[in-house]
């Protein structure tokens, strides 16, 4: 029955879960990750499953779709598509079961796409694999295919490689990769967490086309309860491998009955938030707030010289980091025209205040924050920290510089050792720039692990064996390390479920507070931004096209781009319950 082809009647029962428990062994044992859920998907409808990190929310959807790591497996209850048992199932049937029946659209974008294949060639290979494509049609409908997921220039992109994508591309070509064989049930799994909030709203408006259109079914596992509360009809909350609440969406977010789910509903980021500080926001970009003495640091992309020497001395804004004119070309294979990732970009970061920069994907807000990380050089253009030309910076100079000044990466994934276990990872900078005796930096790695909310027993595991967002909270802890003076946060958070983003955002505010740490945060969630930063600045197609305090980018916003990204917040407009 799961291989036929046929549409299901909407509102038809489609999935049903019964009293399903999973089970991993591991070196430590055997571990009960799920225990005991029950849930039902009708057919053209969307549930959200939602919990923090570790909960069981991919471990569900994972054993609906057969797909649990070797070392796991359902030990007891029924998992039925459309009436036919898929517990026990041979791998013949679920291989025929997967991709035609049931689409997947994985978290991890980077460790899901084949880095030596080209995007085009891997979604090819679904469509003819089940037949939806021969080899005269196949390139025309893998370019519909990348059309329809919301990429632009889908022809050009069908050759590239996934390095040569962003974070939010990359996760558009798995979206593509999802819906190429329009199955009766897609199981997202965070499919828009790497995504700014514009593409973000055409992949769910397409996911929403699906339901209505085709009748397909959409197993959302997100920390988005904002997103959940907006595009799914019925939401389930998980706990420790437990359900601890179900019902309709609005309901469950706007009236939780139980205290996880209020919980969790707190913690939830929102725009009309405010700034997570100790203290009130001192001053308007613009100086505009006369209760504060303090002359306003000016990171617009149109500062001017008469505005700098008007300051005096004992008035100016001491910027850990001015960037004059920064601009990064590229050279396009097969193009005779350049590419300017970054065009002519300008702003200072105050010492001990945030900076996030914000826009869509491939606007370049990254490629700026590689350039200042020095990773990238720059075409052209001015950038200092503390007084130094980074450019210029060698040998000692260069060292220094980078510990003062350190990463935090969008993916963590790929940006942690999968050979080191968990305890060598977050020592590493410490062993390498020699701090402290093996005592003091073992005794550092467990302070950091308590930071970021990590248990002890983390620092004997490997990167594989962790959740999505634990891997985050693992990259945070190594960023900390040294105790810079400046840390650059690539989406830092977007990984992780509201808790623990709420505890990770609390975390940088209490640092930021103590140390007088200065962030570079570069986001496409707004509602983080706005509790987070200082002052915002929006980039679209490598330019700055609005530089402000928070306060007036959230409230006044003068930039139609800049409304734009507002407006498609999801869940912007709903009551939930705070």
């Amino acid at each position: 029955m799961v291989r036929s082809s046929e549409r299901p009647t909407p509102g038809a029962p489609l999935l049903q879960v019964r009293d399903v428990a999973v089970q991993f062994q591991t070196l430590e044992g055997s571990v009960q990750a799920v225990q005991q859920v029950d849930l039902d998907l009708a057919a053209g409808e969307t549930l959200a499953i939602v919990g923090e990190s570790g909960s069981g929310k991919s471990t569900t959807a994972m054993a609906v779709i057969g797909l649990l790591p070797g070392n796991g497996r359902v030990t007891a209850g029924s998992i039925r598509l459309e009436g036919e048992e898929l517990v026990g199932a041979s791998e013949s049937v679920m291989r025929t079961v997967r991709g035609a029946t049931i689409g997947l659209v994985p978290q991890d974008p980077m460790s899901n796409l084949n880095p030596v294949s080209k995007i085009g060639t891997q979604i090819a290979e679904t469509l003819l694999a089940h037949g939806l494509a021969t080899r005269k049609d196949v390139d025309r409908k893998v370019v519909e295919t990348l059309e329809a997921a919301g990429l632009p220039n889908a022809a050009e992109r069908a050759k590239q490689y996934p390095h040569e994508f962003s974070g939010g591309m990359r996760q558009r070509a798995l979206i593509a990769i999802g819906l190429a064989c329009n199955p009766k049930l897609l199981i997202a799994d965070e499919p828009t967490s790497a995504l700014d909030v514009t593409v973000q709203k055409t992949i769910l408006d397409q996911l929403g086309r699906m339901t209505t259109d085709l009748g397909t079914s959409v197993m959302l596992i997100t920390h988005d309860l904002g997103l959940a509360a907006e595009r799914a009809s019925q939401v389930v909350v998980m706990h420790r491998g437990r359900i601890v609440e179900q019902g309709p969406a609005r309901q469950i977010l706007e009236d939780p009955q139980q205290p996880y789910t209020q919980a969790l509903v707190k913690a939830a980021p929102s725009v009309s938030a405010v700034r997570l500080r100790p203290e009130v926001f001192r001053v308007g970009f613009d100086g505009s707030d006369a209760a504060a003495p303090a002359a306003t640091p000016d990171i617009s992309p149109t500062s001017t010289a008469d505005h700098t020497e008007s300051a005096s001395p004992a008035t100016a804004p001491d910027n850990i980091v001015e960037v004059e004119g920064l601009t990064k070309i590229y050279k396009i294979r097969g193009k005779k025209e350049d590419f300017a990732a970054v065009n002519d970009v300008s702003f200072a970061i105050p010492r001990g205040e945030t900076v996030a920069i914000v826009g869509e994907s491939g606007s370049g807000k990254t490629t700026t924050a590689r350039m200042l990380l020095k990773v990238i050089e720059p075409t052209s253009g001015a950038m200092t920290f503390d007084g130094q030309d980074v450019a210029s910076l060698k040998g000692r100079a260069l060292r220094e510089f980078r510990q003062k000044v350190q990463p935090i990466f969008q993916d963590p994934y790929s940006s942690l050792n999968p050979m080191f276990t968990i305890e060598r990872i977050i020592e590493e900078p410490l062993t390498f720039y020699k701090r402290g005796s093996a005592k003091e930096r073992e005794a550092r790695v467990r302070q950091l692990l308590d930071d970021v909310a990590l248990p002890q027993s983390m620092l004997r595991r490997y990167p594989s064996e962790l959740s999505g967002g634990q891997r985050q909270r693992v990259a945070i802890a190594r960023a900390l390390a040294l105790s810079p003076e400046l840390i650059v946060c690539d989406e830092p958070v977007s990984a992780l479920d509201v808790l623990v983003q709420d505890q990770v955002l609390t975390l940088l505010r209490d640092l930021q507070s103590e140390y007088g740490l200065s962030y570079l945060f570069i986001s496409h969630d707004l509602a983080v931004v706005r509790l987070i930063s200082d002052y915002v600045c929006v980039m679209k197609d490598g330019a700055l096209v609005e530089a402000a305090s928070s306060e007036e980018i959230f409230t006044n916003p003068r930039d139609p781009y800049t409304r734009h990204l507002l407006a498609s917040i999801p869940g912007n407009e709903l009551d939930i319950a705070v």
